[in-house]
């Protein structure tokens, strides 16, 4: 008996399949032609939560009252790059603005994603809600809109890119892989965390020279510096240079906090910025000399790492929680003459 043809299920099903074979495609890297001037595009990095944000929205707010063009690239899922900027104020991310926009038949157009605020222009790519897609993914989604956006043929001195450094898959590390930027910054402090993100980022650096890449470190940016040294020891193991320390001072803890920018010329952190932002400007791009996790270990007292642990291997009698009768192996061994 022949079956039935029901042009509803074949519709849906090839529907489903168009879908499939969709989501099975890869984003195109995005194309990497040189810029129509000289700008310096620079890559910075650290762990989630070191200040990477608050550095950047104040060197790039010293940059633009210094006469420089700056463009300000958030590329951290959580968009929190530019709320110092604006106040504490969220603006619309690039891939939330595409996809509704994609939505309404529209295109995106520069003002829809791009804002200025004291000289300083800036964006965030944004990414997915959680469970909802992949971070990395949607980094190189952004770069592309951005290039569809002119990127290439936008005149700035300096775009500063700011990525999260403790998530290691390939978006993330886009600007290292594919020569992106000039250069890389990390920004950490005096503790371990921070410290082997850090280290993760000056290894991804050494490993794409290695295979012909041509990004180096400028340097580090010591944020909440409480004077005990392990970040300064870190920055001369590796050989790269300190751009600037910024201490832990309880006036730009408060007014971080407020969403206030404490980069101001006539200031009392102002020329602390000034020197940083000529510091990043000046500061060649090096091959960094990554820390064996020993070596890293080595920075720092034995009571505060737990050096001296020694591990204990578990047992099978651990792993049950009581006794366990070794059980003769079914194994059939063959005697070889």
């Amino acid at each position: 008996m022949n079956a039935v043809h029901d042009p509803k299920l074949s519709a849906a099903a090839a529907a489903a399949r168009a879908l499939r074979e969709e989501a099975a495609i890869e984003p195109d890297l995005p194309a990497m032609g040189e810029a129509k001037k000289q700008t310096q595009i620079i890559a910075i990095y650290g762990k989630g939560g070191i200040g990477k944000s608050f550095t950047l929205a104040n060197l790039s707010h010293m940059m633009a009252q210094q006469g420089k063009r700056v463009l300000l690239i958030g590329c951290d899922p959580k968009s929190d790059t530019t709320s110092l900027l604006f106040g504490g104020r969220a603006c619309p991310t690039i891939i939330e603005t595409s996809t509704k926009k994609k939505l309404a038949g529209d295109e995106v157009k520069i003002g829809d994603v791009c804002f200025k605020s004291g000289g300083v222009f800036a964006m965030e790519l944004g990414g997915p809600e959680v469970g909802r897609g992949c971070g990395g993914r949607g980094i190189i989604h952004g770069f592309e809109l951005l290039e569809k956006l002119g990127f290439h043929e936008w005149g700035f001195d300096y775009v500063l890119l700011d990525f999260l450094g403790d998530v290691v898959c390939g978006g993330f590390g886009l600007p290292i892989a594919r020569d992106m930027c000039q250069k890389v910054i990390v920004v950490g402090s005096n503790d371990l965390q921070s410290l082997y993100v850090a280290n993760n980022v000056c290894s991804a650096v050494e490993y794409f020279r290695k295979l012909g890449g041509n990004v180096g470190v400028a340097g580090m940016v010591i944020n909440k510096d409480d004077m005990t040294g392990e970040a300064q020891a870190f920055a001369e193991a590796a050989g790269i240079p300190v751009l600037a320390a910024i201490p832990a001072h309880e006036d730009i803890r408060r007014k971080s906090a407020n969403y206030e920018i404490v980069a101001r010329p006539d200031g009392q952190w102002g020329p602390l910025f000034a020197e940083l932002a000529k510091n990043v400007a000046e500061a060649p791009p090096v091959r960094p000399k990554p820390l064996t996790q020993d070596g890293l270990l080595g920075l720092f007292k034995s009571e505060v790492v737990g050096r001296d642990v020694v591990l204990e291997p578990a047992t099978i009698e651990d792993m049950c929680g009581r006794s366990v009768v070794e059980k003769p192996s079914l194994e059939i061994v063959y005697d070889t003459v």
